[in-house]
This record gives structure tokens, C-alpha cells and sequence, in this order.
């Protein structure tokens, strides 16, 4: 038995209407869309942070050659 809760209402999805059951899958498919993106988020933060942290080493030795070192 597949329940839902929304506004504190627990709802068998198993006795919904197939267009229920529709925005029922709906919301699973943009959930797992919002939990990619926020993985993704994730990794870009920590790339930024990566980043970052490289350009103030480079800053702090004075090369300004732009030279990869």
C-alpha cells in the first residue's frame, strides 16, 4: 500500500484515480529532478570552493606570470 501525506492527510495512492495517481508520479519524477540538482549544486560549490582556494595560492606567491604552476 503506496500512501502519501500532504497538509498532515496521509492518502492511500493505491485508491486514487489514475489522474491523481498522474500528479502523484509527477511529483516523484520533479523530486528526484530537485535532488539531482541540488547534488549537482553540491558539486559545483565544492568545485567554486576548489577554485578559489587554488587563485588565492597563486595570488598570495605574487605569480602573475599566468603560468600554470
Amino acid at each position: 500500500m503506496s500512501k502519501i501525506t500532504i497538509d498532515d492527510v496521509e492518502y492511500d495512492i493505491e485508491q486514487a484515480s489514475d489522474v491523481a495517481k498522474e500528479k502523484y508520479a509527477s511529483i516523484r519524477y520533479v523530486d528526484e529532478l530537485i535532488l539531482q540538482k541540488n547534488n549537482e549544486l553540491q558539486i559545483a560549490q565544492t568545485a567554486k570552493i576548489g577554485y578559489s582556494n587554488a587563485l588565492k595560492r597563486q595570488l598570495t606567491k605574487g605569480d602573475t606570470s599566468g603560468k600554470n604552476s
